[in-house]
């Protein structure tokens, strides 16, 4: 369904140890998160450091070896798992004379190459832009002087301010259209709160699987895929859970350990439909060595987007990798709190659309005092 780069692309990935942990498992993520992009990852280099270096991040001996690695597979660009500064990145690119891409950049650019709505595409957009306004100086050194010549004379201002004048009006505008979006959206939501439908939102970290979940409890066909961020646009569909009628279930965005800010603030609308939800099924990929981790950080967005208080139910999916069984567990208040289920196999899915049926029903308001005597009294004459 997506178009990726074609390939060829040879990159060199840098992971650095700074006192996060699980190395391993944040290496096969940044593999991936290559791979998504579309690069080949031809070596790794990796290290120890209390903290980065100012100047290279990695210091001038780690940069060094990183340029021989360049050398010997002959690569065309170095991914970086980690935020760079611009200065980072700009005396990096001078060491290495190649391109040098953050773990921010490289997630942005698989957004790019994912979004399929406009409502995706402008989101996108204004977070690299925000994401290059940091960064306009590199690369434009030659462009600094003031235009000169027949044809290129300006107003007065260097190449580099005309461009940041334009892309300061171009990000104006993509608010303005994505605040147009967002009130549609918001009136969207506001018809089905009038008609007392429980909303359901899907979240959970990147590739936990909530797109087959989504699929398997309503058919709609919606891309899933063994990959990062296979889903960036909000769908929504309506699922019958029996007695208690219809809820709305909503396949959102899959979130990831040090997601760029940029990327929460233009995604703001979409977000918004996980933070008005009723309730949140937090899908977790159960296998994952890393799931623990995985379930912080998707907390830490939620609560960046003001979703904290939304009430979870765990949903610890992929059982038929682990051989757990399907089961629900409860809280002390005897609450439904996690579903042990796999949305591949189908194992499970029973229990979540009963575990949903019995939430709906218990947030179902209540008739007040009048409705019930009109009801009481409609059942005396009927006898």
């Amino acid at each position: 369904m997506f178009e990726r780069p074609a390939a060829g692309e040879r990159a060199v990935v840098v992971q650095l140890d700074l006192n996060q942990g699980k190395l391993d498992e944040r290496l096969a993520e940044t593999r991936m998160l290559a791979e998504s992009a579309g690069a080949t990852v031809e070596a790794v280099v990796q290290g120890r450091r209390s903290r980065p270096d100012s100047a290279l991040f990695a210091g001038s001996g780690k940069v060094e070896e990183i340029g021989g690695l360049l050398r010997e597979h002959r690569a065309d660009l170095v991914i970086f798992n980690h935020p760079l500064s611009p200065a980072q990145q700009r005396n990096l690119e001078r060491a290495l004379q190649c391109r040098v891409v953050d773990r921010t950049a490289l997630i942005l650019d698989i957004f790019a190459l994912r979004a399929r709505s406009h409502e995706g595409k402008l989101q996108v957009e204004l977070a690299q832009l925000d994401h290059l306004s940091t960064r306009l100086v590199r690369g434009w050194t030659h462009l600094e002087r003031q235009k000169g010549g027949i044809g290129l004379r300006g107003p007065g201002e260097t190449q580099l301010e005309t461009d940041r004048r334009l892309l300061g009006q171009r990000v104006k505008m993509l608010k303005e259209r994505l605040a147009r979006i967002g009130k549609q959206r918001r009136e969207r939501r506001r018809g089905r709160e009038r008609r007392d439908v429980l909303s359901v939102s899907l979240v959970g970290y990147t590739n936990a699987g909530k797109s087959t979940l989504f699929n398997a409890m309503t058919k709609a066909g919606a891309y899933a895929a063994d990959q990062l961020f296979a889903t960036l646009d909000t769908t929504s569909r309506r699922l019958y859970v029996g007695n208690a009628g219809n809820v709305v279930l909503s396949d959102t965005v899959g979130f990831i350990r040090d997601l760029p800010h940029a990327l929460v603030a233009a995604f703001h609308a979409t977000l918004e439909e996980t933070a008005s939800a009723d309730l949140l099924l937090h899908v977790v990929d159960s296998a994952s060595e890393d799931r623990d981790a995985q379930i912080d950080a998707v907390n830490k967005v939620l609560a960046e987007i003001g979703a904290a208080d939304v009430p979870q139910v765990m949903i610890f999916n992929k059982i038929d990798l682990t051989r757990a069984p399907a089961a629900v567990r409860r809280d002390e208040c005897g609450k439904i709190s996690r579903v042990f289920l796999s949305a591949a196999t189908g194992e499970g899915l029973n229990l979540l659309r009963d575990a949903l049926a019995e939430i709906a029903l218990d947030a179902l308001p209540a008739p007040d005092s009048a409705s019930q005597l009109a009801t009481t009294e409609d059942q005396i004459i009927q006898s």
